[in-house]
């Protein structure tokens, strides 16, 4: 059995948990036919390392799941897959998210839940597609002001965090429809975030909050 087919027959054990269809799309060229590599799931495989393998793809992986690993450092080649849209790994032994990560341009989930990440680099704003942030378990004190320029962000997860205040300019993140900031020490929140006329679910219990920044107005009961 040749290495390529070594590689395939490792990533469908790996994913007995997790049912992918499509995995391997069919790229038909001049000189042949060749298989493209779209999904990759290393998920509970006790790694220490992001596994090298997964750069053989940079060109065509669009999701790449390290959920449930000892991984402690993402490497600088991993910011070469620039046509990852889904980057998914949670509960891992991250300290930091480096600054490289603003080659993935096309990144719209990104989950680093469960980790021991502090801060987000402030050109977290180059992932402009961006749509959903699971950030939640993580010792993040506060967050850059280049975060609230993710303007296509729909979904951000941030409770169980040290968070002591959120960016005055947060309020531009004008289609943010699901909010968690539950369990953080929060004293106060921006009068901004009366602007997110899209928000639909917002948490903020358990925190050290007096009051509500009077611009959030409750949404009216619609009539029957």
């Amino acid at each position: 059995m040749d290495n390529y087919s070594t590689l395939q027959l490792q990533c469908l054990e790996m994913t007995t948990k997790r049912k992918i269809i499509g995995r391997l799309v069919p790229c038909r060229c001049f000189r042949g036919e060749e298989e493209v590599i779209s999904v990759l799931d290393y998920s509970h495989c006790s790694l220490q390392q992001v596994p090298k393998e997964i750069f053989s793809f940079e060109r065509t992986l669009e999701e790449l799941y390290l959920d449930a690993n000892q991984i402690e450092e993402l490497p600088k080649q991993l910011f070469n897959c620039q046509a990852l849209k889904k980057l998914s790994m949670p509960d891992n032994d991250l300290s930091n998210l480096p600054t490289t990560i603003a080659s993935l341009v096309n990144l719209k989930e990104l989950d680093i839940s469960k980790n021991g990440i502090q801060e987000f680099p402030d050109n977290i704003k180059c992932c402009k597609c961006l749509s959903v942030v699971e950030a939640s378990v993580n010792p993040i004190a506060k967050l850059p002001d280049g975060f609230t320029q993710l303007l296509n962000l729909t979904q951000l997860f941030l409770n169980d965090a040290f968070l002591e205040y959120l960016p005055a300019n947060f309020g531009s993140l004008s289609l943010l429809e699901e909010f968690d900031c539950s369990c953080n020490e929060l004293e106060s929140l921006p009068p901004t975030i009366g602007y997110l006329h899209s928000l639909r679910t917002f948490a903020a219990d358990e925190n050290f909050l007096t009051e509500l920044p009077r611009e959030i107005k409750p949404t009216p009961a619609k009539s029957v």
